[in-house]
């Protein structure tokens, strides 16, 4: 969705007749890959962003897809009103603040609107982890730099102060979860280890694979794997047989559990390791489809049980 300010921007909320909040800084339009390329360029700056936003545990932070990795950038909501989020160190689980958040010194009003709350509740939503697609308006703290054997990070916010902050002051436009074939968590299933005989897996493809997923969209579209949009049994064979580097016509799987938008699937061979593989139709997979919307399911996740 689009959304225009005026070149300068100077309104003024009242919110049920007790505040009155005045903006007189123009945002600068960024992307999140602007934004973990050089975060310091951005210290203390109104900012707008489009982008995906990530809820769940030990977990408040944008998400883009095609960016290569970078800092991460922790949110948070400005004025009063709090995310909810449990972390390390300093998450509560809290929904509310007593007074207006501030960091570094600088004061963060929120307007509390409609798509405010409507991007809240779908943060909110049921599962584990919840994923949502909006543009807002935010500032932006880009932390300390850290630096590490293998190289220089930002950080010093979020999850064991592993990121660069952005606090969220105003929601602009909110994309609807209104489809019925997506799936709307941000993150994948792991394996119940209680239910493993030594107690522990493998994960075979990392965390989340985003540009694996994105060229398997392009490959399903381009015809190369046209299978991809209805034969999710196909992408979880083939996908595990290139992991494994064996035969896909010696996998076997067979289905433990679906919801919408994803199906887990698990080959257990006779007398051998068992194997997890997890495929999905993600939501954020849509905003990169030019086949009318159509999603491919891609394989997200797969794990092998540990031998000892």
């Amino acid at each position: 969705m689009a959304c225009r300010l005026p070149r300068t921007w100077k309104v003024i909320f009242v919110l049920a007749g007790l505040s009155t909040f005045v903006f007189s800084e123009e945002p600068e339009k960024v992307s999140v890959c602007q934004l973990t390329a050089d975060p310091a360029s951005f210290n203390h700056k109104l900012i707008q962003v489009t982008s995906f936003l990530s809820h769940g545990f030990e977990d408040f932070t944008l998400l883009d897809p095609s960016c290569v990795a970078g800092p991460d950038i922790w949110l948070e909501y400005g004025g009063k009103a709090a995310s909810g989020t449990v972390y390390c160190c300093g998450g509560t689980g809290a929904r509310s603040r007593p007074k207006e958040i501030k960091v570094e010194n600088i004061s963060i009003p929120l307007i509390e609107d409609d798509n405010f709350r409507k991007l809240d509740g779908l943060l909110q939503a049921p599962g584990h982890y919840a994923i949502a697609h909006a543009t807002f308006l935010g500032r932006f703290f880009s932390g300390r730099e850290i630096s590490y054997p293998k190289g220089k990070h930002w950080g010093g916010y979020g999850h064991m102060g592993c990121c660069s902050l952005l606090v969220i002051q105003q929601v602009l436009a909110v994309d609807p979860h209104d489809r019925n074939d997506l799936d709307y968590e941000s993150y994948v299933d792991q394996p119940d280890v209680d239910k493993l005989n030594c107690g522990g897996y493998r994960d075979l493809t990392g965390v989340l694979p985003y540009q694996d997923m994105l060229a398997a969209q392009t490959n399903a579209e381009g015809g190369k794997e046209f299978w991809a949009f209805d034969d999710p049994r196909r992408v979880a064979i083939e996908g595990l047989a290139k992991l494994l580097k064996v035969d896909g016509t010696t996998i076997a799987v067979k289905e433990l559990r679906k919801s919408q938008g994803k199906i887990i699937f698990e080959w257990h061979p006779k007398g051998k390791k068992r194997y997890m593989v997890i495929i999905t139709r993600p939501y954020w997979l849509s905003f990169y489809s030019h086949s009318q919307g159509k999603v491919a399911w891609v394989l997200a996740a797969a794990y092998e049980e540990c031998t000892s």
